[in-house]
């Protein structure tokens, strides 16, 4: 498959001096760029908080159905957590200076159900390269009930989006664990991944079995042990998803899909008339950067600027990168969007998915 190219320029100055205050940040601080003991107690507090409510309910001591939700819950949270506070970074290869620790890390995406491979080229590939491309960005590429940029095609049915997303948002990582990582494996190795002979068979074994593995202590487990109606364990397993969906959905489509951004299009020759750098200050948006524990809990990702572009760094340092960022982007005259609030962005993402609802 043949992806979009970004133009390069020779005035690569605004690029130049970022990367040289950043690194003279780190080299002055006598930080490194990766996570440290921060991250280790985060991972251990967020598989903690996913796994901890599992085990419970697994022991069958839980009677209560209030609890039962209650835990599930609870492990939803963890859950998000893990997601985006622990593998995210894992992945990026930004965890850890040793690159074992990091594809360890890593795996704990297949922990919560879905597939660390399959990620990696949707998030890490498609996403960070071509953010807000129609056709591209693969977290802009809905399926036709929702309209997640400007330039792709509008039905009656987008007009009540902003009103049925939550639905859908909801639903996302259930979707992860049931079909999605199947049917992106498939697109994924037609667009040339997983290319080698057998890959492909054995990534879907991989998935397979690691759902299995899933399945079999999230919710097999309390199926048997906890003395209750089948319908409500279920009820409260799908409860989980929902909550861990609407976290993961809000946090991460709140800093691309506003007002604000921009959804650039390829001109005849296939090339963005932008560099790389500057697309994704265009595409990209900060939110809430004064808040310290909002920021701790979704693993830095209100800093989604600072994560773009130096996605190889740990997000524990994202608020210190953001006055270099914003100061340097100032000095060159480069707009640097940021909201002031989380709610602000979501109420802003709101409204967007609105207009894209009524407008071509």
């Amino acid at each position: 498959m043949k992806h979009v190219k970004f133009e390069k320029r020779n005035d690569a100055e605004f690029s130049k001096t970022l990367n040289k205050r950043v690194n003279d940040y780190f080299s002055s601080s006598n930080h490194n760029r990766f996570g440290g003991k921060r991250m280790v107690i985060k991972t251990v507090f967020m598989l903690s908080l996913f796994f901890i409510p599992l085990v419970i309910l697994s022991t069958g001591i839980v009677t209560s159905v209030g609890l039962v939700f209650a835990l599930y819950i609870c492990s939803g949270l963890g859950m998000a957590g893990v997601g985006m506070g622990v593998m995210h970074d894992a992945i990026h290869g930004s965890y850890s200076k040793n690159p074992t620790v990091n594809r360890w890390v890593g795996y704990t995406m297949n922990l919560i159900g879905a597939n660390a491979n399959v990620w990696k080229i949707q998030h890490n590939v498609l996403h960070h390269t071509y953010t807000n491309i129609d056709h591209e960005d693969d977290d802009i590429n809905a399926p036709f009930f929702l309209r997640f940029s400007p330039n792709a095609k509008r039905y009656w049915i987008h007009r009540f989006q902003h009103l049925y997303i939550w639905f859908f948002y909801g639903l996302s990582t259930f979707s992860w664990i049931t079909l999605k990582d199947y049917v992106k494996a498939t697109r994924y190795r037609k667009m040339g991944f997983f290319s080698k002979k057998g890959d492909y068979s054995k990534l879907l074994m991989k998935i397979t079995a690691l759902k299995l593995l899933y399945y079999s202590y999230a919710l097999i487990l309390p199926l048997i042990m906890i003395q209750l109606p089948v319908w409500i364990i279920v009820a409260a397993f799908l409860s989980m998803h929902f909550v861990t969906g609407i976290v993961i959905s809000v946090v991460f489509q709140t800093a691309h899909i506003l007002s604000s951004t921009s959804f650039p299009q390829a001109n005849e020759k296939g090339v963005i008339e932008s560099e790389w750098i500057k697309h994704q200050m265009a595409t990209t948006s900060d939110y809430a950067p004064k808040s310290k524990v909002f920021s701790w809990l979704i693993g830095g990702l209100n800093f989604q600027v600072e994560h773009h572009l130096f996605p190889n760094i740990c997000h524990v340092h994202y608020n210190k990168l953001a006055k270099i960022v914003s100061q340097t982007a100032k000095e060159f005259k480069i707009p640097y969007l940021v909201k002031g609030t989380f709610f602000s962005a979501l109420w802003d993402h709101i409204l967007m998915l609105r207009q894209l609802g009524r407008a071509n």
